[in-house]
Order: C-alpha cells, then structure tokens, then sequence
C-alpha cells in the first residue's frame, strides 16, 4: 500500500513539473557546475552570461520543455566526452536528470535532441571555444608560461565523417580512392595553449583545392595572438609573410627551419657558434593565404636569427643572444610535441578521429562542442594543478574525464571537503613519469579477417541479394 502511494505521489509530482521550468539562470549553473566551473574559482567563468543568454536567444523557438538550449548543448558535451558517443545515450542521459530533478521526462527517442542540436548556431559554439581557451590560456600563472611569454602552439591534422552525399561535395574524399570507397576528409588547423591545453582557435576546411592548406586556414586565426602571447610551429609555418605579419605586433615566433630555406652561418652578424642575425629579403611571388594589398604592405627585408643544434636550424625573432640562449629555444621547440599529443587526445580519447554527423553543418559543430568540452576539462586540470601547485600538463585528462564522470551526479552537491578531494584525485595521475622497457609499434590482437569493399556498399548489398535470389 504504501509503495503504491508513493508511486501515485511520484507520478503527480511528474505531471504537476510539466508545469514549472527551471530558470534559464539555475540551467546555466547546473551545466556549468558539472565541469567544476564556479565564479569563485580560478578559471571557473570561462564562459560569461551574456554567452550563454544570447545562446537561448538565439537556439530558442523549442517546442519542448525538456530541450532546451542549455539541455541540449550539456548532452551534447557530455556526448563526446563518453565512451559511446551516441544520441541514444546522451537522450537516456538528458532522461536520467529529468527524473532526478522532478522535470518533464522526455521520451527516449533521439529525434527531438538531433533536432534541438541543429538550432544550436555554429557561429556561437565557434565563439565559445575561442572565449573558454582564451580565458584559459589569459590566466595562465607566470610559473607556467616561457621567460615571460605566454606560448601558443598551432599544428594541423584531418578528421574522417560519414560517407554522404552532403559530406562528400563540401569535404571530398582524397583522388586516390574510389567513388563510393572512401570516406569525406576535413583539414583542421588549431592553435592551443602552451601553458593549459587549451584549443584558443581553429579552421577547419577540404582537404584539397584552392586556399585549402594550412597557412591558409591558419590565416584567420591570426587575430587571436596578442601582445605577450609566442608562437611555436613546426618547419610548414616558417615563412617570410607570416614572421613579417607577426612582427610589427611584437609577437615573437620560434619555427624550425623551411626544408626549402638554406642557410649559411657566415653570413649576418655572429652571436655565436652556429648562431646569427641575418637579413631575409622579401619573396617575389605572393603567398596564396595573403590578400595583394597585404603583401604589398610587407616590408623589403625582415631580421630574423637563425641557429642550430644537433644538426637542425631553427628560426626564431627572439634576437637577444644572452636573454635567449640556442639551449632555451630548442628546449621551447622540444615542447612543440605537445600540441600533437593534445590532437591525438582529441581523436582518440574524445573520438574525434571520425566524426558522426551527416552533414557538414552538423559536422563541424560537432567539431565545435569537442573542443569546447575540451576546453572545459581543461579547466578543471588547471584549477586542480593551481591548487596543488603542479603543471597543468603534468596531469592525465582521461584520467580528468572519468572522475568527473564517476562524481557527476554529487557534483552539484558538493561540499568543500568532497571538493579538495577530487581536485587531490585529479593530480594525482601524473603523466610523462611512467617508466617501462621501449615497446614495439605493433598489437597482439588481430582483427576481425573481413575483406575490404571493392565496391560501394549498396552495389555490394545488390549484388548479395542477386547472389541469393538467382531466379
């Protein structure tokens, strides 16, 4: 008798919540709550308020009470950060906290939250990635920045999406595979933070055809270095029209050198062995990523110093030998690696390697919101790392995930004792520290022996059914 009124109880505390809805302020800090992102802590306001009003301003027009703009980018974060990564359990999880909350219960089927994620704009997620890893990478302590300089790091990959007719025309597949075969492919450029992990900028674009490489894509992520800030790429970005854009805005950078460049250490002014300031002239032709006015504006020559170590040439517009040692820039350089460890995270851990939407819209706020919930985690390392007094990159962000993950539901309920202890938990997992014998690039495991498709999947699907029905 009394389980049966306390179901009757239950069910009309359900119908008299189909009623009421939470504030738009009160869904703002439970999503916000769930990512350890309180006013009062450090990097804990990434995102600001008028973000996140414009954002309901801007994705509302909902039909339903259950998605909402802030339901639905909260499942839509917590989607790529699970281990499945599929609707159907981010809408059991959107369920699981209605029920916790007393709110209307959607049913679990994964049409209305698709819907709800494509009113999401992508300009605004776009805008949120750069805002959250800006913050980040601006409030940077000076212990984990390089001898004054906050360093940005920017590198480029490609991403895989599903093979359909939409994906296809804006992102073709590569020539060399068949029509049918193959799978639609994206360049992504990013720019993250040195001292955080965080991505501050992006450009995603076809990886193939004109203006699609990556000083191209790179171009307009420019606005985002400021004052203080030190890029760090690889050889691709060492060019004269980059260096001499960057220069008059006092933005130092530390590239190695283009395979296509020569140098020759008797020339210039001697700072060293194997170390001088030499004058590189302006090149004839114009960059492809650079307008002809920009390029008219480029100075003739530009003072750059070249080095080298261990039989690499380094190129950097720090010319202050004694400040600047050869040993401290190719010891800035060796941290370039970083920034690929932080793509692989990306496309392993939060499975980004192949994307899931259909079309290319979808794709890349899909895109948007990995970074974003990136971003967010990000944050959570940095204000465990501050307390402890540790480097943010000295911390596992798998290991960040599945304690965040595992407290979720005492997260927004948690006391200052539960909350020292998690941030302990989360340094606790040191990375780069592990010592083992060196491993062999190979697995033990062997695949499934299914043979590759020589034909498009639905030929082949035809040609099964002929096969069995001969007559």
């Amino acid at each position: 008798m009394d389980v049966d009124k306390t179901s009757v109880e239950f069910q009309k505390s359900l119908i008299m919540s189909q009623f009421t809805q939470p504030s738009l302020r009160s869904q703002i800090q439970r999503m916000k709550t769930s990512f350890l992102q309180h006013p009062e802590f450090p990097f804990g306001d990434l995102l600001p308020q008028q973000w996140f009003e414009r954002l309901d301003a801007q994705a509302g027009n909902y039909r339903t009470k259950v998605f909402t703009p802030m339901v639905t980018l909260d499942a839509f974060i917590k989607q790529t950060l699970s281990a499945d990564g599929s609707c159907k359990e981010a809408v059991a999880g959107v369920w699981a906290s209605q029920v916790e909350q007393q709110l209307p219960v959607p049913s679990v089927n994964t049409g209305p939250y698709c819907k709800a994620r494509q009113r999401l704009p992508e300009d605004l997620l776009h805008e949120a990635v750069q805002v959250s890893g800006e913050g980040l990478h601006a409030q940077a302590p000076e212990a984990w920045q390089w001898q004054g300089y906050n360093v940005k790091v920017v590198d480029g990959t490609t991403v895989l999406m599903p093979d359909t007719p939409a994906n296809q025309a804006q992102y073709p597949q590569p020539r060399s595979q068949k029509s049918g075969l193959g799978f639609p492919i994206a360049r992504l450029v990013a720019m993250l933070s040195l001292s955080s992990g965080a991505v501050v900028d992006y450009a995603l674009g076809p990886y193939r055809g004109k203006r699609t490489g990556e000083l191209s894509l790179f171009a307009p992520q420019l606005d985002s270095l400021s004052a203080g800030d030190l890029l760090l790429g690889d050889r691709y970005y060492c060019t004269y029209g980059l260096i001499a854009v960057l220069a008059p805005r006092e933005i130092p950078v530390v590239f190695q050198l283009h395979a296509q460049r020569k140098v020759d250490f008797r020339r210039g002014t001697h700072l060293g062995s194997k170390d001088h300031l030499v004058q590189w002239t302006k090149p004839s032709s114009k960059p492809v990523w650079m307008s002809a006015q920009e390029y008219q504006a480029l100075p003739a020559t530009l003072s750059v110093r070249e080095l080298a170590v261990g039989g690499k040439v380094y190129v950097t517009t720090l010319l202050d030998a004694k400040r600047f040692s050869k040993r401290a820039i190719t010891k800035l350089y060796g941290l370039r690696w970083v920034v690929e460890l932080d793509l692989r995270t990306l496309k392993t851990e939060l499975k980004m390697e192949k994307l899931r939407c259909q079309t290319p819209e979808m794709v890349r706020k899909e895109i948007a919101v990995h970074f974003l919930a990136y971003n967010l985690i990000r944050a959570a390392m940095a204000h465990a790392a501050q307390r402890h007094r540790q480097l943010p990159r000295t911390l596992s962000f798998k290991a960040t995930v599945q304690l965040l993950e595992a407290m979720k539901t005492q997260l927004f309920d948690l006391s200052q004792s539960a909350l020292e202890a998690l941030l302990k938990a989360i340094v606790s997992t040191p990375i780069g520290q592990r010592h083992r014998a060196a491993q062999p690039r190979a697995v033990k495991q062997r695949p499934k022996p299914y043979p590759r498709l020589a034909v498009p999947r639905k030929i082949a699907c035809q040609q099964l059914v002929a096969a069995h029905n001969p007559g």
